[in-house]
């Protein structure tokens, strides 16, 4: 590549890694598709879960910085009750875009900003659309366009006609007709397929045609620390099969217009002949009925997984199982532009690179669940802590994800595999240690 190559990262709301076509899904995602035929197509992508319920304020801010949720979520912040624990992103950590447009890259941002405003200030020199929160219906967006003052006060923001999808795909659309001689970086953060799920009609999904997940149940075994919380009160319990038909039909309705709108973006950009890289990602995955679960405050593969795909100048068609999160798409994303992930991204990977994987992966939510996995076996830690609503239940789970992929056998207690247990345990206090946590448990 001789030129510095234009970027899109589009990034997803609970779109999980498990409902892609590609991924043996049955749902329509035929241009997310064919942007993993040709380029990378990464099957064990995740994040890294967060002290926040809204897992998405330290997923997005992990993908901007490169840093952990750890280094995000001050420790006073870790117990607090309030959605926006760990929405500040720290002026000392650069985000993406920042350094991308200290690099001379036209930085362009639309869609959902789910951290805060200075943030977005400092990283875009133009934006169109953008939206300062958590959720919203599709169809009452609330958004504001650049701000050459960075403030980006309430009183600018104006109701958009229209459905979320269209409007930020069009944004990006009128960008892309002119996007002027620099390269740019064009960021497009959709709502979709977060619930509300209301899929225009022509994207409407039959209940009747969707099959219940492998790992359908309708009440999780136990206290995980999140059963109360408002994702699980979506729907009421226990789960019956029919409700769940109809919020997966929802979410494949939701996910299939979103990948219309993609297949636009990207053929505007020039499609696969243009010196463009297109990644695709999501904040976190979702449950939708999977082990009784509706939201994504789990630690489940279900939720914790995501897509990751990358498509453009020479990226050839790859389909790769390694353990990768967002701090890699961040240093990959630094790459395609020459740039290297700022000091204190020690756990980044550029992962254009063949093999780049790590061999173990951890995840946290707030402190009643932890999790370590290896390229096979998977451990989940719960601990009971008293001064949350749900206090959660003091027991273990490992799953055998070759054999067990939907996690329905949990072999913690099995006597075979007490040696894997006692490793992955040991392996998980010591990733808590190296980040200033010390387990409850140390004998656990």
């Amino acid at each position: 590549m001789t030129q510095k190559p234009n970027i899109i990262l589009i990034i997803a709301d609970d779109h999980r890694s498990q409902s892609l076509g590609v991924h043996g899904a049955a749902v329509d995602t035929p241009n997310l598709d064919a942007l993993a035929a040709r380029g990378l197509d990464f099957t064990n992508a995740h994040c890294q879960g967060g002290f926040n319920a809204a897992v998405c304020v330290p997923s997005r801010a992990s993908l901007m910085t490169g840093r952990s949720v750890y280094d995000l979520t001050p420790e006073e912040d870790r117990t607090a009750p309030d959605y926006s624990a760990g929405q500040i992103i720290p002026p000392a950590f650069p985000i993406l875009p920042e350094r991308l447009r200290e690099a001379g890259y036209r930085t362009h941002g639309i869609g959902k900003w789910h951290n805060d405003k200075a943030a977005f200030a400092r990283g875009f020199s133009s934006a169109e659309a953008v939206f300062f929160g958590g959720m919203c219906d599709h169809d009452k967006m609330i958004l504001q366009d650049h701000d050459p003052s960075g403030t980006y006060d309430e009183s600018r923001a104006r109701h958009v006609p229209g459905h979320s999808t269209d409007i930020f795909r069009d944004a990006a659309l009128r960008f892309l007709a002119e996007p002027g001689d620099a390269p740019y970086f064009l960021y497009v953060a959709m709502t979709a397929p977060h619930d509300p799920r209301t899929p225009p009609a022509d994207f409407a999904v039959d209940p009747a045609t969707v099959e219940l997940p492998a790992a359908y149940a309708p009440i999780h075994p136990f206290d995980n620390g999140a059963t109360t919380i408002r994702d699980e009160e979506l729907e009421a319990f226990p789960r019956s099969e029919d409700a769940i038909r109809q919020h997966i039909a929802d979410y494949h309705g939701m996910i299939t217009h979103l990948d219309d709108a993609v297949g636009q973006i990207v053929a505007a950009a020039g499609g696969a002949d243009a010196n463009t890289v297109v990644v695709y990602t999501a904040d976190h995955g979702l449950a939708l009925g999977n082990h009784g679960l509706m939201g994504k405050q789990n630690l489940y593969e279900h939720s914790i997984g995501i897509p990751l795909l990358m498509a453009g100048p020479e990226m050839a068609h790859d389909q790769r199982s390694n353990l990768v999160w967002h701090g890699d798409t961040h240093a990959t994303v630094l790459g395609l532009a020459g740039l290297t992930p700022d000091a204190g991204c020690d756990d980044c990977i550029d992962l254009r690179k063949p093999g780049a994987t790590r061999p173990l992966f951890g995840a946290v939510y707030r402190n009643t669940q932890r999790m370590i996995r290896d390229d096979r076996f998977k451990y989940i830690a719960y601990r009971r802590d008293l001064a949350e609503a749900d206090p959660g239940s003091h027991t273990e789970q490992l799953f055998d994800l070759a054999s067990d992929p939907h996690e329905q056998i949990n072999l913690a207690f099995v006597p075979e595999h007490r040696a894997t247990r006692d490793r992955l345990a040991a392996a998980l206090r010591d990733w808590q240690r190296a980040r200033g946590e010390y387990p409850a448990d140390d004998d656990a």
